[in-house]
């Protein structure tokens, strides 16, 4: 199973393009994500995870994420190798975000209300905290 889930604060807006040959939208957007235990000197440490989305889910982060926010974004890891200018050649690991959904709670993320969670499947979810739960 290829599969990450980080939840995390966006350190900056999404960035988004059109891919020229596919007319395939991308955004590309960084996570700090807070490891979950403290070091020997009680500190806990951060790591930087940069995504990528396409498509629907690429739409939906530029529209509505911005920096600051807490995210949880879930999808798979992607290695590619190509040759440099120099031949030489070189990897990368790619996070492709699959899913994402919004963290804070409806009073911290200072947006309107209805903001969608997103998935891939281009379906749009609104829970409304202040109804009781279904079960």
């Amino acid at each position: 199973m290829n599969k990450f889930q980080f939840m995390g604060r966006l350190t900056r807006d999404p960035e988004s393009r059109v891919l020229p040959n596919s007319n395939t939208q991308v955004s590309t957007f960084s996570l700090a994500v807070n490891r979950r235990f403290a070091d020997a000197n009680g500190e806990r440490k951060t790591d930087f995870f940069n995504l990528t989305a396409f498509g629907k889910l690429a739409d939906f982060c530029s529209k509505y994420y911005r920096k600051g926010q807490q995210v949880l974004v879930e999808g798979r890891i992607q290695n590619r190798s190509w040759d440099d200018q120099n031949g030489q050649k070189r990897y990368a690991t790619d996070f492709i975000v699959e899913n994402a959904y919004f963290a804070d709670s409806r009073r911290d993320q200072g947006m309107a209300e209805g903001v969608p969670s997103s998935s891939m499947d281009g379906e749009f979810i609104t829970v409304d905290d202040t109804d009781d739960l279904p079960f």
